[in-house]
């Protein structure tokens, strides 16, 4: 008997030995030493890619895209269109996007791609005017025309057929934090003229902040939207 008991209870203070042992290692050891090692190699990402404005301000991720509307007039009304801000870039069309006007105010909604087909709402196989409300192709063609109008200025029109289609398409997450740098051409007589500067300070200020393809090879070349709205805002100093 008293055999079993001590059996027993080495059986016991091995465990316990054994479970001390481990949770030294894999609960402190194992993730201090990966802390540092990403802090030391990778700081910015291990951080969470912070984007921050000129005051030293946590703005928001470059991995998260974000919507730049004007406020709405009636907060609790759900049904009033939200209209965008067009002293911003915009970024892809997406339900999922948090708002943020370069500030600390950002709220994620949700995320997720629209899970229509690309023919949806399409006739003999192209996307008309007469497309069903609530289709992708009527999502398309009011994006599509609203690209045209709040793009074109007194001294800049749009064509139609030069709108990308990441200005009108949202992406599989719903939460791209990019667009094309052919999307954000197009929008900088828009940004100019709201924000009263040159074009070819705001055509600089893309050209800074367009990335080519990773690696040379991998990808498309973009812009993140966040990254330039920051610093549209430290030009404007709005």
């Amino acid at each position: 008997m008293n055999n079993s008991v001590s059996s027993t209870l080495r059986l016991i203070g091995a465990g316990l030995r054994a479970l001390l042992v481990l949770t030294v290692i894999c609960g402190v050891i194992y993730p201090l030493a990966v802390t540092g090692i990403a802090q030391a190699l990778f700081n910015d990402k291990a951080n969470g890619s912070e984007i921050k404005d000129k005051s030293g301000q946590v703005v928001g991720s470059s991995l998260i895209g974000q919507s730049y509307n004007l406020p709405k007039q009636n907060p609790d009304d759900a049904e009033e269109a939200v209209k965008p801000d067009l002293k911003w870039f915009q970024p892809r069309p997406s339900n999922g996007l948090g708002s943020n006007s370069v500030n600390m105010q950002y709220s994620l909604i949700l995320s997720g791609a629209t899970n229509r087909s690309a023919d949806n709402g399409a006739v003999n196989g192209k996307c008309t005017k007469d497309a069903d409300e609530g289709t992708l192709c009527a999502q398309v063609i009011a994006a599509k025309d609203a690209v045209v109008t709040d793009n074109s200025t007194a001294d800049y029109k749009v064509n139609p057929e030069d709108v990308p289609a990441d200005a009108v398409t949202s992406s599989g997450s719903g939460l791209d934090p990019d667009i094309s740098p052919e999307y954000a051409k197009l929008q900088i007589h828009r940004v100019a003229e709201q924000n009263k500067l040159d074009v070819k300070q705001v055509e600089k200020l893309v050209a800074d902040h367009t990335t080519g393809r990773t690696l040379g090879f991998m990808g498309e070349s973009r812009v993140n939207v966040l990254e330039l709205n920051t610093a549209l805002k430290a030009l404007t100093k709005s």
